[in-house]
């Protein structure tokens, strides 16, 4: 297979490879491709939107390759997943050192290391005028709180760069391609040969399959990472819309199923004996109240919720993952009925068993498809995972494709990030959104900002929509925190920590029946949230104003065509009016009507940089808009 061109439909610029290697380079095979192959045809799902498929197989020498395009209506990119099968010549392996060598060009053998270095796609385009954007992502949010790393350069002879994606733009056209790697993070990556992308003016290659010839299996296909090449034109909202677009695609957003406001057990640190059925039965009726779509039953619901590691555990006990006698003595039934009439969705936690490379997956497959067939369990949340290997990461997948398999597709993951190898921002997700990160006010570690923080630099690049965000019980545990800072969550109002979550999904990450009656006020923002909850998440959501600090204005556009939402955050600011670099367009006359929080309606120009006047009397305080261009 041999990239010939590229076209953007949208600006008709025709970008021609000039160079046709190979797309897929393997070192040391045959490069004379036998028994091609291939078929196209168009899937849907309950979770893929419809699109087209194209599968293309061929063999180099014992090893068979397996490349599925996929190719969505309406989204500027082709989507591309590889497979491996056979017998592969040489180990491809590749040290970091090695890859980032710097010295004279001449000595240098990044580009030419061709009997080391696998190439997943590759594209020589004219001009040498090319400008990158490379970003990093990092997720194991336990201990890293800065989740985005970006920096630009110029293309200029062989280069390497760190990230799942790179944005290529030739500066004379304004025109470029984005690429984006499929893969976990760059520090959690599988065979990591020290850098995802090589550059050299015009050139691209994406690298690192994820797995080593050690890994193929003869018999059965192996996923590699994959990758997606896209292309756009103008500014950069332009660039990032083409990419949303792509990433909108990978699963469906339905209201009823993929929009919701989720308590979780976990939050307040409690004591496990407290979950009983009498427990949660409150917790429904609170959540039933305040508008929370969900309750989770986070660790310790189980029989096996006795510490320790998930190793052997169906050895130590078969039934591992039902519901604890001493806490439930009429098991879960009770609760399921209590939610399904208070109009309050159960859901669960399990933590897969890491034993020998997961390789009791299958049992963890059959325990959640018993918890949906048993009790009607969609929702599970999957943490603690493991995949340190392809064999355990493929075992892991293997679990997945089970129980959608068995569910009809109807089993809804939240897959946890927080540590550990797991699938990062960019595997998995089409099983479900992303449990972002781990912040207690027991521990003294939550603030507003720094959360929001994590959701505002995430949002440029990553749908805001599929993260989980957590806002905890401002009321506890208040003596973690000094009494002179300023930022502790007991300074902000309970609708404002709220609101800091509603760019994403809403995590209560809390005992919401422990709260005391002024928090019940807050149901009043929830329900008015929850009426246009699917709205402001159907649009390209993207950060605006300044980066959270706890004193900077700050917030996000969701951009639906004509029409969208501002949802605007005034911290320990100063001054009480400011002007707000948007992603409006420039000179239009726009009127803003409000949905909820502090603001006033009104209407204004939108000045030559995007930016409008906000007004919030408040420090502290927030307001979303609704607006409708004319």
């Amino acid at each position: 297979m041999i990239t010939i061109s590229i076209e953007d439909k949208k600006s008709r610029q025709f970008w021609i490879n000039e160079k046709q290697n190979p797309d897929f380079f393997i070192p040391q095979q045959n490069q004379t491709a036998s028994g091609g192959k291939w078929q196209s045809k168009e899937v849907e799902s309950k979770i893929m939107p419809k699109h087209l498929e194209v599968i293309i197989e061929y063999t180099l020498d014992q090893l068979q390759i397996k490349k599925i395009y996929r190719i969505y209506i309406n989204s500027p990119a082709i989507a591309c997943d590889l497979y491996l099968k056979g017998k592969a010549k040489g180990t491809w392996v590749v040290k970091q050192k090695e890859l980032a060598e710097v010295g004279y060009i001449e000595s240098r053998k990044i580009l030419s290391q061709y009997n080391e270095i696998p190439v997943m796609d590759q594209v020589v385009l004219g001009g040498k005028h090319w400008g990158i954007d490379a970003v990093e992502f990092l997720d194991m949010s336990d201990y890293n709180n800065t989740l985005v790393k970006s920096y630009n350069t110029h293309s200029y002879h062989e280069n390497v760069h760190r990230g799942n994606l790179l944005f290529f733009e030739n500066r004379e056209l304004d025109k470029g391609l984005f690429f984006l790697k499929e893969a976990a993070c760059s520090a959690t990556q599988l065979s990591y040969p020290g850098a995802d992308f090589i550059t050299n003016f015009g050139q691209v290659k994406i690298i690192g399959l994820g797995l080593t010839a050690a890994d193929l299996d003869e018999d059965e296909w192996t996923k590699a990472y994959g990758f997606v090449v896209g292309t756009y034109s103008g500014g950069e909202l332009q660039r990032l819309t083409a990419l949303r677009e792509y990433q909108k695609n990978i699963r469906k957003q339905l209201p009823d199923r993929d929009e919701m406001i989720v308590m979780n057990t976990w939050g307040d640190r409690g004591s496990l004996t407290r979950l009983t059925e009498d427990f949660c039965k409150k917790q429904i009726d609170v959540c039933a109240q305040m508008g929370i779509t969900h309750f989770q039953l986070d660790y310790g619901w189980q029989v096996g919720s006795d510490g320790g590691a998930y190793q052997n555990i169906y050895q130590k006990n078969p039934d591992f993952w039902t519901p604890n006698k001493k806490l439930f003595p009429n098991g879960l039934d009770p609760i399921v009925k209590k939610g399904k009439e208070s109009g309050v969705e159960v859901a669960l936690y399990l933590n897969p068993s890491l034993s020998n490379d997961n390789e009791d997956w299958e049992k963890d497959a059959d325990a959640l498809i018993k918890m949906y067939k048993e009790y009607g369990i969609k929702m599970v949340k999957i943490d603690g995972q493991k995949m340190p290997n392809k064999l355990a990461e493929t075992r892991t997948r293997k679990m997945y494709e089970k129980v959608m398999r068995e569910t009809d597709e109807n089993m809804f993951f939240n897959l946890d990030i927080t540590a550990g190898v797991r699938g990062g921002y960019f595997v998995f997700t089409e099983y479900g959104n992303l449990f972002l990160e781990n912040r207690y006010t027991e521990w003294g570690n939550y603030y507003p900002y720094k959360t929001l923080r994590n959701l505002w630099m995430l949002s440029k690049y990553i749908p805001a929509e599929k993260l989980l965000i957590e806002f905890p019980n401002k009321w506890k545990n208040q003596d973690k925190y000094s009494e002179n800072d300023s930022f502790a969550p007991a300074n902000d109002s309970f609708d404002y920590l709220f609101a800091t979550t509603m760019a994403a999904q809403p995590l209560a990450w809390m005992d919401v029946a422990d709260l005391p009656s002024e928090a019940l006020a807050t149901q009043k923002l929830i329900k008015k949230y929850r009426s246009v909850q699917h709205d402001f998440h159907k649009g390209v959501i993207l950060p605006i104003g300044e980066e959270p600090s706890g004193k900077s204005w700050t917030g996000f556009q969701s951009i639906n065509g004509g029409e969208g939402y501002l949802l605007i955050f005034r911290e320990q600011a100063s001054n009480d009016t400011e002007n707000i670099e948007t992603w409006l367009p420039k000179g239009l006359m726009i009127e803003f009507t409000p949905v909820a929080g502090d603001g006033v309606k009104f209407k204004q120009q939108v000045s030559e940089n995007g930016t409008i006047s906000v007004q919030l009397p408040e420090t502290n305080t927030f307001v979303l808009y609704k607006y409708v261009l004319n």
